[in-house]
């Protein structure tokens, strides 16, 4: 069984800095065909006013459209750093 690359500090190698003190979900680890379900159950996990930080090796507009097509605007996203070698995107649940 494969883990889920869930780190606890900011370690992706970009040389900027979060201090949010958020878990975070690095998905360019995780297999193409997984990842949206990856985030999704991610997500799932957290309860209001929690949040994580999701890593992707693009702008994930398209997953940000399908999680607020599903949970009802219950996550609220912002950019934290937008590329262009990794984007990272603070996701809190409301």
């Amino acid at each position: 069984m494969t883990e889920l690359p869930i780190t606890e500090a900011h370690s992706c190698g970009c040389g900027c800095s979060d201090n949010s003190g958020l878990p975070e979900l690095d998905t360019r680890t995780i297999p193409h065909a997984l990842r949206h379900g990856a985030v999704f159950g991610a997500l799932a996990t957290l309860r209001p006013g929690q949040g994580l930080v999701l890593i992707a090796s693009h702008d994930p507009k398209p997953l940000l459209a399908q999680i607020s097509e599903g949970t009802d605007d219950a996550i609220e996203v912002s950019y934290l750093v937008e590329g262009p070698e990794a984007w990272h995107l603070r996701m809190t649940r409301r």
